[in-house]
């Protein structure tokens, strides 16, 4: 396949970053996204240039590190993957493909692909997680009765990995999804409950702090969700707030 990409280039988070092209060949659909974008990095340190910088890890799906702006998409045109699991398969020879990072202003670029997301590690700061202790004696944990409804939907909240496809899908810059996921995958289960009225308070005063927008419920989020987070989280959050708020 023959490409041309189009690849915001950014020295720091205080340059002026802009759209650089480049032309690739040799590109095989059996590719990850990733690994195309490693190929174009070896022709630049070939030439002397610069590679592109941009997140990578686990290249798994696991970790959300990968997270690209593609074509106006975030993590490209598939559902239900990050960007170092889409293939490209999903283009076809000839394509101009557009690469950005995340656009918000709680993500402030670094450098190239690359973008601050620790915001999302101080709202997890804030109260994302229980003071009991749950370790040790591990008949602990089956002496509390738990639905199995219940248990799957926090374990559908808690597979959330933190990517920003969220964010970066909102017209308004929105965190609620990764939020209202973690403070579901705790307030559904007895050892959360203890300290829910603090938790859902701390954690949305930490996402506002941080420059987030407001949910208006478009569902872009879900939909652009590599884990598929449900936006009846988002309703659950707000269920746990109003309460908290009343107390």
């Amino acid at each position: 396949m023959k490409l041309t990409l189009k690849i915001w280039r950014q020295q720091d988070a205080k340059s002026k970053g802009g759209i650089v092209e480049y032309p690739i060949d040799g590109i095989e659909e059996d590719m990850s996204f990733l690994e195309m974008l490693d190929v174009l990095n070896e022709e630049l340190v070939a030439k002397g240039e610069e590679p592109v910088e941009f997140d990578h890890d686990c290249r798994e799906g696991i970790c959300g590190t990968c997270s690209l702006q593609i074509d106006g998409e975030p993590h490209g045109p598939d559902r239900l993957i990050t960007t170092c699991q889409l293939h490209m398969r999903k283009f076809n020879d000839g394509d101009t493909i557009t690469i950005e990072p995340f656009r918000a202003d709680a993500f402030p670029v670094v450098k190239d692909l690359i973008v601050d997301r620790s915001a999302f590690d101080r709202i997890q700061q804030s109260w994302g997680y229980v003071s009991v202790n749950t370790s040790g004696n591990t008949i602990d944990a089956n002496s509390i009765p738990v639905e199995k409804a219940k248990a799957d939907e926090s374990f559908d909240a808690a597979t959330c990995i933190g990517c920003g496809a969220c964010v970066a899908a909102c017209k308004n810059a929105s965190a609620m999804l990764f939020t209202s996921a973690k403070v579901s995958q705790f307030a559904l289960l007895p050892q959360g409950k203890v300290e829910a009225t603090e938790r859902v308070m701390a954690m949305v005063r930490q996402m506002d702090e941080e420059g987030f927008g407001n949910c208006t419920n478009t569902g872009a989020c879900e939909i652009e969700c590599p884990k598929g987070i449900s936006l009846d989280n988002i309703a659950r959050m707000n269920r746990e707030y109003l309460a908290a708020s009343t107390k």
